[in-house]
């Protein structure tokens, strides 16, 4: 690899890391990235590069977020178990069945999630009233397991599906979406880790470069976000969400 292509890949990294604190969706950043950059390796190794790279930022978001913004972990934790099982049972399910297959269902998800944050302005920027621990816990547990699936099947809009139904479902604002989200992304990603690990497709050296990177970019993001509050994630939310959105019903377009 030359030093232009080490160099390509770091500041890709640094920049996913930092869209990835704040709202998700590094991957759209990183995964791209990475397969235009090393087409000579096969898929898998490549997804697992990623999760190198990216368990490393998220978690130092989740670090960041955990000391300025009140996280119930009583809810998160249950939800983050549930989140790792999904995840591996969808790494394992990647060889039954082709991922792209649920691309359109997911582009028409993303276009429904950024048309219903963009029609309420308030929504997500306060937190509503509380619900019962117990309905609470299990709301996010399906959430969890299904999000979890879906990152370890196919992955993109991860973090903005788990923000959007943790407002939604949990009447969480931005802010503690979004730190809640890290949490769970935290589980997926070692559980994808884990699977890929198993059968040894990782490019160690590339993901601990990148995983360096993406921690800057994440340590930066999440400054950003918990000092200009819920409303610059919201907006930011809705930009990533644009942009996957373009991305998938692009990749869409190229493959018909």
């Amino acid at each position: 690899m030359t030093d232009a292509l080490w160099l390509l890949l770091g500041a890709g990294a640094f920049f996913a890391g930092f869209v990835d604190a704040v709202v998700g969706g590094g991957g759209l950043i990183q995964i791209p990235l990475l397969f235009s950059s090393l087409p000579q390796h096969a898929p898998a190794t490549l997804f697992g590069t990623n999760k190198i790279a990216s368990i490393v930022g998220t978690a130092s978001a989740a670090v960041q977020y955990a000391r300025r913004v009140r996280i119930d972990f009583r809810i998160v934790l249950p939800g983050a178990a549930a989140a790792l099982i999904g995840a591996w049972f969808g790494a394992k399910s990647v060889a039954l069945l082709d991922p792209t297959l649920v691309r359109p269902l997911v582009l028409s998800l993303l276009i429904a999630v950024a048309i219903y944050t963009y029609l309420r302005p308030n929504f997500g920027t306060d937190a509503g009233a509380p619900l019962p621990l117990a309905t609470t816990r299990l709301r996010i547990a399906i959430i969890g397991v299904t999000i979890g699936f879906y990152d370890g099947f196919f992955g993109p809009g991860t973090g903005s599906f788990f923000i959007f139904l943790f407002i939604r479902a949990l009447h969480m604002d931005f802010l503690q979406a979004s730190a809640s989200a890290k949490i769970l992304n935290f589980s997926t990603n070692l559980a994808a880790i884990s699977f890929f690990a198993g059968t040894g497709a990782i490019l160690w050296k590339v993901g601990l470069l990148m995983a360096a990177c993406n921690l800057a970019g994440a340590v930066t993001g999440s400054s950003m976000a918990l000092k200009h509050g819920t409303r610059f994630v919201r907006r930011f939310f809705l930009a990533v969400v644009s942009a996957l959105i373009a991305k998938m019903a692009w990749d869409m377009i190229g493959t018909n």
